[in-house]
């Protein structure tokens, strides 16, 4: 009965850290968003840059901002400082595939008449938000197998 309890301790404090990451997740995003969008409408509207320019930049400032985060306080451990230049890699990888998925995203907006501002709401919410937690969990800063039980909630 000891070891029930015991196992049943062990998920319930699995599930903890595990909400307790999403929501972590969940407020760097913002963080990462608010930085990203100002930026971009600073950028695109006040200094008349191209949609294209500005939204590189304001990606590079957001994703500097969402990669300390994400490092260092939502996928924070031990095991990952050993792996800092694979586990940038990973994230430059991501990131490029996130800037051209945005990109394309915020450009068939555009040519249906939706504003580029109200695209980055309806990009980093309704896709990136779920899309970029379980690649960064999976993949950029997995921890190695058997260092930690991995439970996925959202």
């Amino acid at each position: 009965m000891k070891t029930w309890a015991k196992i049943q301790l062990k998920i319930r404090e699995g599930e903890k850290k595990s909400y307790k990451q999403v929501i972590n997740y969940l407020i760097g995003g913002g963080l990462y968003f608010i930085t990203g969008y100002l930026t971009f409408y600073l950028l695109y509207h006040f200094l008349n840059w191209t949609l294209f320019y500005a939204t590189i930049i304001s990606n590079v400032v957001g994703w500097t901002v969402n990669y300390f985060i994400n490092r260092f306080w939502v996928f924070e451990h031990p095991s990952l400082k050993k792996n800092a230049l694979k586990i940038s890699t990973k994230y430059t990888i991501l990131t490029l595939a996130d800037f051209l998925i945005s990109y394309l995203i915020l450009k068939g907006l555009k040519a249906i008449g939706i504003s580029p501002y109200i695209g980055q709401f309806i990009s980093a919410i309704g896709f990136f938000t779920i899309w970029n937690y379980y690649w960064y969990k999976l993949w950029v800063f997995k921890v190695p197998s058997g260092k930690l039980k991995s439970n996925i909630i959202i």
